[in-house]
């Protein structure tokens, strides 16, 4: 087979595909991230903890309760979402008038107090999580060879991120929902129950963070630090496409992806800091993020 640009084609779309399972898992993160800020303006810096929390809790459930994959998969995200309701309800909900600078703090304090218990009672060891026997094996493309579990990756993900993106910005809960944080107070002189709303959003938000969590543990090995290593390059993510915004969470997140994928290719070397070069540009050229709007 003829090489692209003197590249192997084996080789360059295997690390697109690479590429693509780590926006994946950007857009995902960055998406829930973008919900929270959106809708609460919140900075929830404890969002690679609760992401790390979900690959635990499925780890868990495998090992001390003999509870597959599929089951992890429903009962991750809940339990992640039910412990940001708790988190919300007794700390968060109290600084919503106070500068966005003290929810950063607080949710930056949170995550070092997980992560610090993650790593006392597991140790920094990355704990293995199996692929589903439903999902072993892969698919011979011709062009490459794509695993099966790390395409169910990318679709579940494009599902759940598109899925949200049209349930806030095209059904009526959405519309309630954005109505709730311009104007909370008319809102609920149409009998909405405003606080509740935001609780649930905040525990949808973090839910997210754990599901993507559960996709995570048979890819990368279930550890401490999982969190604090992806976290960065999210926040990164979220700035680009622009604070609070979905659509920008999802494609900034894939299309960062991707470029980390060819720039592995080409010139390996700059891997690591290419989404932050982004950075710099898109905050010179358009302050608000590529799909921001200035507040």
């Amino acid at each position: 087979m003829f090489d692209l640009l003197g590249v192997p084609p084996q080789v360059l779309f295997g690390q697109l595909l690479l590429g693509l399972i780590n926006g994946s898992f950007y857009a995902l993160l960055s998406l829930g991230l973008a919900v929270i800020f959106g809708m609460l303006n919140v900075i929830n810096f404890a969002h690679g903890a609760l992401y790390m929390i979900g690959a635990f809790v499925a780890w868990l459930l495998l090992t001390k309760l003999g509870l597959g994959y599929w089951w992890a998969l429903g009962l991750s995200p809940l339990i992640v979402g039910l412990l940001g309701v708790a988190l919300e309800k007794t700390m968060l909900s109290r600084l919503y008038k106070l500068d966005h600078l003290y929810g950063l703090l607080l949710t930056f304090g949170l995550a070092l107090i997980m992560e610090g218990a993650f790593r006392h009672f597991y140790g920094v060891s990355g704990q293995p999580y199996p692929i589903p026997d439903a999902l072993k094996g892969g698919q011979n493309l011709g062009f490459m060879f794509l695993p099966n579990y790390r395409g169910w990756v990318v679709v579940a993900s494009l599902i759940v991120c598109f899925g949200t993106w049209f349930a806030i910005e095209r059904t009526r809960l959405g519309a309630y929902l954005r109505a709730a944080t311009e104007n909370p107070v008319l809102v609920q002189a149409f009998g909405i129950n405003v606080p509740v709303m935001i609780t649930a959003t905040y525990g949808f938000g973090v839910a997210l963070a754990g599901l993507a969590g559960v996709l995570a543990a048979p890819i990368y090995q279930v550890s401490p630090l999982m969190g604090s290593n992806l976290i960065i390059v999210v926040f990164a993510v979220v700035v680009i496409g622009g604070m609070g915004s979905i659509l920008g969470a999802i494609v900034t997140g894939l299309g960062l992806g991707l470029l980390e994928g060819l720039t592995k290719v080409f010139y390996p070397e700059a891997s690591n800091i290419v989404v932050f070069v982004v950075m710099a540009i898109v905050l010179l050229i358009k302050p608000a993020g590529l799909f921001g709007r200035e507040r």
